[in-house]
């Protein structure tokens, strides 16, 4: 399961090493168990400072940008996190290998938008609507099809009904994947001409 967010697990990480360490220094080393677990505490607290991940927007101009953009956009991840980790295990749990690829391919997509808004948070208007509706239903679908898909005698239509939804999901996803690119070259497009029209002023071409 990915961290979509990238907020977790330096803890459980730390902790895990620090476990093993105990046993490693007391049977294996044959240090005292006290001196044992001082070195794995020491060990547990450097590890979960140096694993810690990077923060939410961490390193963005905040101020630039603007606090209530980037809190808009914040909110907007936030609230589609379980959205998008219902669709991530979904898809693990799909035995038909073409709708399961479908399904990830949708999350690969989500993941995609997470990084393209967290990278621009000042873009996050453009896939309001994706985020709160289309990753939501996509999680519904792709849960559906593995409940039809669980039954003993499952309804091939109903498959193909499902497997449907999930290419027009798909081309939904791309749309406002992209659009967020096209954000982008709305600015590109903007300095081109401005550029092309001091060309043609200083150069008469």
């Amino acid at each position: 399961m990915r961290n979509w967010l990238g907020n977790d697990g330096n803890w459980i990480a730390a902790g895990l090493v620090a476990a093993i360490t105990v046993p490693l220094l007391s049977f294996v080393a044959g240090m005292p168990f006290w001196i044992a677990a001082i070195i794995a505490l020491f060990i547990f607290a450097g590890l979960v400072i140096l694993l810690t991940p990077r923060r939410l927007f961490e390193g963005l101009d905040i101020k630039n940008i603007g606090r209530g953009r980037v809190a808009f956009a914040r909110d907007l991840l936030e609230a589609a996190v379980p959205s998008a980790e219902r669709l991530e295990t979904a898809a693990e749990g799909i035995s038909d290998k073409q709708a399961a690829a479908a399904v990830l391919h949708l999350a690969e997509i989500a993941a995609d938008v997470f990084r393209k808004v967290e990278a621009k948070p000042e873009n996050a208007n453009a896939v309001r609507r994706f985020l709160s509706y289309y990753l939501p239903r996509a999680a519904e679908v792709a849960e559906g099809f593995a409940v039809i898909e669980a039954k003993r005698v499952p309804d091939p239509r109903q498959l193909e009904e499902v497997r449907a939804v999930l290419v027009k999901l798909e081309e939904a996803f791309v749309h406002y994947a992209d659009s967020l690119v096209d954000e982008e070259f709305g600015t590109l497009d903007t300095d081109l001409r401005l550029i092309q029209a001091s060309l043609k002023e200083d150069l008469g071409r």
